[in-house]
């Protein structure tokens, strides 16, 4: 988990960014040469693969894979490096995604497991879900009712929102941009946002110019090359109106005719269609897709809006159980590499495995930006009779980074019940992340990659590589085994 070719490059290319932020993000940051993506194993001494597609691109296909360890499935996407061209701006776009979905910790954005390279072509391992686009759901429905359309809004601008306060802009947001995790009812499921391709970082003040995005879709702005962070809320603001009716609001034959629309922002609610659409319904949407960016909403203020709040269903009001109540008091005292790999084991367990959890995380999330200020934790935490003394101490243990809120990983490894992190295979798939050449046995070298990720290596507070590994290394080899691993998660 050292820092990547990914993680350099956007570093670099945030860096350049904020420095001028009016030239194209993929002009700026160092060349692609600089930095590595993923180990050096090969992604097929880890993962078996389905040759059927699942989707594909004009970079890349999608398909099926199985870890050999855990037996864990998720979807694999191949990226051509020489689709589109073999420049290093092309690959650096390539790597600025990668990097930007290794940073997102929601339960509302696909998960980026690991990546892989060769000289071909970049794998990028994501969370497999099963239950197809937004898009196809509409062509099915027709349209939504405003219940089920209030339960998808909500968790997509719960996203935009959590991506805006990080100071990135998606700029590709359609329907075909988010997928259900299952094929349950939309009113049992989970959406996410998928595509990081064409997002890019920002700097409040500094106008992005880089014309990008989906006729449909696109903001007004985008096509003068001169927008903000908002031209996201545009694209749901259309997403909402697609959902509510099955057609777009700019809708025409050609693209150009498409986008002569969009330029002139004038849209309308035909009665056909909408005479039994609430009123609330299409004052958000005029919210979204008011023409100047000053007047339309941003995403806090539309998850504050009415017709969100009456028409989503809330999340449950009991949102701590006894069982996360007791792991969150026992974390503060447990050692400093087990909750590292809790952390570790919290990226890598399915959505199944960790659903009791998210909810309560999502209950927790008063605001839904997907992170818990101190006020929303310490709310569900009274609720349940805590004392002071005991809420302070929590409070300390689980907030890792010290940023003065609980992210949603950070959540999860304080909570996670030993039934669920004892299981042999998330266990092998926390021993996997850090051991990088797959031997089977964690060295020192590698433990120090891990500590060098800010993410992680920030728990161990100065604790040197050393002091870890006579901490875990029983038998004195200078390497952790896996059976001595699992002694240490098996400790209190």
């Amino acid at each position: 988990m050292s820092h990547t070719r990914a993680e350099n490059c956007c570093a670099g290319i945030l860096a350049a960014f904020f420095q001028d932020a009016a030239k194209p993000v993929t002009d700026k940051g160092p060349s692609s040469s600089a930095v590595q993506v993923g180990g050096s194993s090969n992604i097929r001494d880890h993962y078996t693969t389905e040759n059927k597609a699942l989707g594909a691109g004009s970079y890349g296909t999608v398909c099926k894979c199985k870890h050999k360890k855990t037996g864990s499935v998720r979807a694999l996407k191949t990226i051509c490096k020489t689709a589109g061209g073999s420049s290093s701006k092309v690959l650096e776009r390539f790597y600025c995604e990668i990097a930007i979905m290794k940073r997102m910790d929601h339960p509302g954005i696909i998960k980026l497991y690991e990546t892989f390279e060769d000289k071909r072509n970049l794998y990028l391992i994501m969370e497999m879900c099963s239950g197809g686009e937004l898009f196809d759901r509409i062509v099915e429905a027709g349209h939504f009712t405003e219940t089920q359309a209030a339960i998808v809004m909500k968790q997509m601008i719960s996203a935009i929102y959590y991506l805006h306060t990080n100071m990135i802009c998606h700029r590709d947001l359609k329907p075909e941009n988010f997928l259900f995790h299952t094929k349950e009812p939309i009113e049992n499921n989970l959406l996410k946002l998928i595509d990081f391709g064409l997002a890019t970082p920002f700097k409040t003040g500094q106008a992005l110019k880089t014309k990008s995005g989906t006729p449909y879709y696109v903001a007004p702005q985008v096509l003068a090359g001169h927008y903000n962070e908002l031209c996201d809320i545009w694209s749901c603001g259309v997403i909402m109106y697609v959902l509510l009716c099955g057609y777009p609001p700019f809708l025409a034959d050609a693209d150009p005719q498409v986008l002569a629309l969009v330029r002139r922002g004038h849209f309308t609610f035909p009665a056909e269609d909408w005479s039994q659409v609430s009123d609330d319904a299409k004052q958000l949407i005029r919210k979204l897709l008011a023409m100047k960016p000053q007047d339309r909403f941003t995403a806090e203020q539309a998850l504050s809006h009415i017709w969100i709040k009456e028409k989503a269903p809330r999340s449950s009001k009991e949102p701590l159980n006894t069982t996360s109540v007791s792991n969150l008091k026992n974390f503060r005292a447990t050692n400093r590499f087990k909750k590292m790999a809790l952390q570790v084991i919290a990226t890598q367990l399915s959505e199944d495995k960790i659903e009791t959890l998210r909810k309560q995380f999502i209950a927790l999330d008063e605001n839904g930006d997907g992170r818990l200020s101190i006020k929303e934790i310490s709310d569900g935490l009274k609720a349940t009779g805590m004392k002071d003394a005991d809420l302070k101490q929590i409070l300390a243990g689980v907030d890792f980074d010290g940023s003065g809120s609980i992210e949603y990983k950070e959540f999860l490894a304080a909570t996670l019940d030993k039934r669920h992190y004892l299981q042999e295979d998330a266990l092998w798939s926390a021993f996997c992340v850090f051991d990088k050449n797959g031997d089977g046995k964690i060295c020192m070298e590698e433990l120090r990659s891990v500590l060098e990720d800010d993410s992680v290596g920030q728990l161990m507070q100065g604790q040197s590589v050393e002091e870890i590994m006579k901490e875990i290394d029983e038998d004195g080899s200078g390497e952790i085994e896996f059976e001595e691993f699992v002694q240490m998660m098996r400790k209190s």
